[in-house]
């Protein structure tokens, strides 16, 4: 991807990879994966949203998903190890 086409959420670039929890049993329980998230916690919960959200519309052609630690959740749910966040969520059939 192209420097200038990166987003940018609260000013950082955040990598992320969402993918499914296990493709066998099903595609709609999913894990994002936010790097670099102590740069900004904010930034990296918004970059997780939008990851979860365009893999749940690739995969269901909906952006409803029920998350169990997701970037709502309180902030002692959230997960940190070795500088990246991690999501769960579950995409919802439209």
């Amino acid at each position: 991807m192209k420097k200038e086409d990166r987003i940018l959420f609260d000013g950082f670039y955040f990598p992320t990879k969402a993918s499914a929890v296990d493709k066998k049993a099903t595609l709609s329980q999913f894990d994002v994966q936010v790097k670099d998230a102590g740069s900004s916690i904010e930034g990296a919960r918004e970059a997780g949203r939008y990851a979860g959200t365009r893999y749940c519309i690739e995969k269901y052609g909906s952006s409803d998903i029920i998350w169990s630690v997701g970037p709502d959740s309180d902030p002692s749910q959230l997960r940190v190890v070795d500088g990246s966040l991690s999501l769960r969520g579950t995409c919802q059939r439209p």
